[in-house]
């Protein structure tokens, strides 16, 4: 009994201190809300939201469904629905897409009081465009599947490679977001290869400029830059950089548009933990650039750069002698 009221008694002193720390509260969303004005600070008030987290993923497994029919839908797809089965998917994508792409137009339009770019039937002519290429999309992924499974012999079919391969998919949002990019939507096709880096670890700029065939071999850690320039059967794989040289301060205005970023020829093969930096840097066609290797600087095609082999040491355990015992007698 007397352990109750000892607990009970504990109880209410925690609530009661709770309602203190709770009381405190509005002095501290008053200082928030007057750091508003504050304009070295940002905040988005008075702005239609953006639900991107949500509608861009569904928009995403929706040009999956689309581009690889049958692989990613939850009934079975045959010819006796196949008909139905795209128009219902096509239409929910067109649907989803012109939605999105109305709505990033007319919320950059507003927050930053641009010319009137008629955000409706912008939007709607561009969620057109990127349904009517989905065949030359569905083209240009089939080499990537075909140039994925030919160079790997982990790959039992390509059917795995589709289904599973992070590298596919982090490609398959760089195409599609490639295109909107080139329609010049804002923000979107940013906020799609970041999805995809947040899922696989690659981080492709939807503005790079990538060729046919391209694979990328497992993944994790790859970053390609937005004015990199990647040509047709080039294999990457893990931990691969193809970025900037070290900018200055206000390269965000000096250099926005310039090109930063390397350019990679035909047939290339860049290994793991690779470091490729600058705009003029050029990887020569069928030039294979070992792991670890750092370049700033081009090299010609047929080239192979390597690292030296490291100095290994080995150590090994130490045999302890046994320890000297007298006899006594």
């Amino acid at each position: 009994m007397d352990d109750f009221l000892f607990q009970n008694a504990n109880c209410r002193t925690d609530r009661e201190q709770m309602s203190d720390y709770r009381q405190a509260l509005p002095l501290a969303i008053k200082d928030i809300i007057t750091s508003l004005d504050d304009d070295t600070c940002f905040a988005h008030i008075g702005d239609d939201p953006i639900h991107f987290s949500t509608s861009v993923r569904e928009m995403i497994e929706k040009f999956r469904e689309v581009l690889f029919p049958g692989y990613f839908s939850k009934e079975k797809v045959d010819s006796a629905n196949l008909v139905y089965h795209m128009g219902q998917a096509v239409s929910q994508l067109y649907e989803i897409l012109s939605e999105q792409v109305i709505h990033v137009l007319r919320h950059d339009c507003l927050r930053y009081d641009l010319q009137c770019s008629e955000c409706e039937p912008r939007g709607n002519g561009v969620a057109l465009e990127m349904i009517q290429s989905i065949p030359d999309l569905r083209r240009a992924l089939a080499e990537d599947v075909k140039g994925a499974y030919a160079g790997d012999p982990a790959a039992k079919s390509h059917d795995e490679v589709i289904f599973s391969y992070p590298g596919l998919y982090a490609i398959m949002v760089y195409r599609i977001a490639n295109r909107l990019f080139k329609h010049q939507v804002p923000q979107l096709p940013r906020i799609m290869t970041e999805h995809a880096h947040s899922l696989t670890g690659i981080d492709i700029h939807p503005g790079a400029t990538i060729g046919q065939r391209f694979v990328i071999d497992h993944g994790t850690g790859i970053v390609i830059g937005e004015t990199s320039q990647i040509g047709n059967n080039v294999r990457i794989y893990q931990n691969v950089t193809i970025g900037a040289l070290s900018l200055p301060p206000d390269a965000g205005e000096k250099l926005r548009g310039a090109k930063r970023h390397p350019t990679i020829e035909d047939d290339a093969i860049i290994y793991s933990g690779a470091t490729i930096l600058g705009g003029e840097t050029v990887i020569g066609a069928r030039s294979v650039v070992g792991g670890n290797v750092w370049l700033t600087s081009s090299i010609p095609p047929d080239t192979k750069v390597f690292m030296e082999s490291p100095r290994l040491v080995y150590k090994h355990p130490q045999k302890h002698e046994e320890p000297h015992h007298e006899k006594t007698a």
